[in-house]
């Protein structure tokens, strides 16, 4: 089903968004859950879904990863099942993402989406991340506190967890209803009855992640191979100082490397194009000619992006999971960027052009797009 997000999305971005967390009552309004819990425990028992299991009894934490093989010995109360990039492998789950596509889609982590009973959660815990939580069946009440210094601890190797704190949001959520949190705000669910919520997450790579993925780039492209050069050195009167010039020189050297344009929006396009969490591709059998993709699309057919995929257009650079992708049509190729169903009125013209066509054929024999039921 098509999900209708009843949000004024300007006036959250300017109020809320990075800025303070809020409740968004009914901003699904009818809500119906896309997943039962028996079809979440399903996928839990899937070797490619990333899933947990965190229990917590007589003051005690546990938590284990999956695939899991049965769910038999858990009791009626103090658990939770937690299943990551849902929206891969659950297509009625991945209806959710759809109304946040106002938002930067390489900001766009996963659809978490997780099963408690009452008693169950993952405790008092902080995000590095934008969260958008959405409340499915049952009843489950969030304590969300301010953006403060906080003692942070494992009560259990899986687990990272913060002291109590004083809550400046306290409520109960019903089906529908949406909990919006910044980065930095500790916030806690406790479970009244057999609930889902669903977590739509934006992450922000820190400096690190972009450091270290660049570095990457610039090993595998053989960038910043120009040797420290000093052809205007002069008698040192002590050897064992570095000076600030020399310093300023290393700096200036490795800025340099970020100063190239090209290489930059390359390095960046194959970085945010990277899904987090794998995909479920599944290669066309037997593969397309590009001829059959023209005629099943001028008689009507769409092509749908596979869910998950990340297809970016970074200054009319255009990447594909992790990969340059080379544009027969600059027009046709940021449709396929900007929306994740395509039909031959959108397209248009380009279906006229061979190498276009040729390419998109590509695409969907990878298991990239596909063609819908």
């Amino acid at each position: 089903m098509a999900y209708q997000l009843n949000l004024n999305w300007p006036e959250f971005l300017e109020k809320y968004w990075q800025k303070k967390p809020v409740v968004l009552k009914n901003a699904f309004p009818n809500f119906v859950d896309p997943i039962t819990p028996d079809e979440l425990a399903g996928l839990a028992m899937e070797p490619e879904v990333s899933s947990r299991l965190v229990s917590h009894s007589d003051g005690q934490w546990q938590a284990s990863y999956g695939p899991f093989e049965h769910f038999d010995e858990l009791g009626e109360t103090g658990w939770s099942i937690l299943c990551q990039a849902v929206n891969h492998w659950h297509m009625p789950s991945a209806e959710l993402v759809r109304p946040f596509r106002v938002l930067p889609e390489w900001r766009l982590d996963d659809l978490m989406i997780s099963y408690s009973v009452p008693g169950g959660g993952v405790g008092p815990h902080i995000d590095n991340y934008d969260v958008f939580i959405i409340q499915g069946m049952g009843r489950r009440r969030w304590r969300v506190g301010d953006a403060l210094p906080m003692r942070q601890f494992c009560p259990h190797p899986a687990l990272l967890h913060v002291d109590p704190f004083e809550p400046i949001i306290d409520e109960e959520m019903e089906p529908g209803d949406i909990l919006y949190i910044p980065p930095g705000f500790p916030h806690d669910g406790f479970t009244y009855e057999d609930t889902l919520n669903y977590s739509v997450g934006f992450r922000g790579p820190n400096g690190r992640d972009f450091l270290s993925g660049f570095a990457d780039y610039a090993l595998e492209n053989d960038l910043g191979g120009v040797h420290y050069a000093d052809p205007d050195l002069t008698v040192r009167q002590h050897a064992g100082r570095v000076e600030g010039y020399e310093l300023d020189r290393v700096r200036g050297m490795m800025i340099d490397m970020l100063k190239q344009p090209e290489d930059f929006k390359q390095w960046f396009g194959r970085f945010v194009s990277t899904p987090r969490h794998e995909l479920d591709i599944a290669p066309a059998e037997p593969p397309y000619a590009p001829e059959e993709v023209r005629e099943a699309l001028l008689n009507g057919e769409t092509l749908t992006r596979l869910s998950g995929l990340r297809v970016l257009n970074v200054e009319g650079c255009f990447f594909i999971n992790g990969e340059a992708y080379a544009p027969a049509d600059a027009r046709a190729t940021d449709l396929l960027s900007r929306y994740t169903e395509v039909d031959a009125l959108l397209l248009g013209e380009a279906l006229d052009n061979p190498a276009f066509v040729a390419a998109l054929a590509e695409l969907v024999n990878q298991g990239y797009w596909y063609f819908g039921e």
